[in-house]
């Protein structure tokens, strides 16, 4: 196995795991978490080795935590929108719960909900 492919097993990995949403630092020090740390791998890894970066993403949709498929969704929204759309749709009825993060405000919500948002933002865009 290659140092790449390792690298994205091991982001797909931190995501599948991941308890918290968060896309940039958080908090007043503006901590990266490692799920943005990972995140950012497997966006990366999109570019570079879509394939199998993609195989990855689309496991962490199917058996991921809640933040780890609202992850998931947001990268397959940014490498296939219409694919992202309806992974949001998919999961707008799940009531797993997350923490969300935008700069310091720190917040609750469930997946379903999220999705909503996410779908609603698309909408209206």
């Amino acid at each position: 196995m290659s140092a790449w492919e390792r690298e994205l097993d091991e982001a797909a990995r931190e995501l599948d795991g991941a308890d918290t949403l968060a896309f940039g630092g958080v908090g007043l020090a503006g901590q990266v978490l490692p799920a943005t740390e990972a995140y950012r791998r497997l966006e990366q890894g999109l570019r570079e080795h879509p394939e199998a970066a993609r195989k990855r993403v689309d496991k962490l949709l199917r058996k991921g935590s809640p933040a780890g498929r609202a992850y998931a969704a947001t990268l397959l929204e940014a490498v296939d929108p219409a694919a992202g759309r309806d992974a949001w749709a998919r999961l707008r009825g799940d009531g797993g719960e997350f923490t969300t993060f935008s700069g310091c405000l720190m917040g609750r919500a469930t997946l379903g909900e999220y999705a909503t948002d996410r779908l609603a933002g698309a909408e209206g865009s």
